[in-house]
């Protein structure tokens, strides 16, 4: 009797477990393109923060080595994130657009962590920093237009 029990209880169980690794699974594909079209907004967002307030940008860029650049980078940054951004979030050219974000995300932790700035800055720009690995990584999932392509050509 007690076999019995036990063999239907573990065979409940592992049935249980089957389930919830088949949803987990089934839900990834979900949170990685909420994930992708996030991080895409925050550049593009920030892309257009940036053409609102060029001149931030350039007096930033003026005060580092970069001086001599500071006019031709901020342009070059500002429609990096634009352009990026929003290739990012429809999971166009993912990895491509990932790509020129990660060296603009490095130099802007190193021009965030000086005295004086908000910590808050420097997590978020660790934060999507850490995004940008990921999915260069990963590329732009299931649901993105990268997929989309290579699944249909034209």
């Amino acid at each position: 009797m007690y076999v019995i029990l036990i063999a239907v209880q573990k065979t409940i169980i592992m049935e249980t477990i089957q389930h919830i690794q088949k949803k987990r699974t089934d839900n990834l594909p979900a949170l990685f393109f909420v994930l992708r079209v996030a991080l895409g907004f925050c550049l593009f967002i920030k892309g257009i923060s940036f053409m609102r307030n060029m001149g931030e940008l350039e007096a930033l860029l003026t005060k580092s080595s970069l001086a001599p650049y500071s006019s031709w980078l901020a342009i070059v940054i500002t429609w990096a994130h634009f352009l990026g951004g929003f290739l990012v979030a429809i999971g166009l050219f993912t990895r491509p657009a990932v790509v020129l974000q990660i060296p603009i995300l490095l130099g802007a932790l190193i021009f965030i962590n000086r005295p004086g700035v908000d910590m808050g800055e420097f997590v978020f720009a660790l934060a999507i920093l850490i995004l940008l690995v990921f999915f260069l990584k990963r590329g732009g999932g299931l649901l993105s237009l990268d997929r989309y392509f290579a699944q249909n050509p034209v």
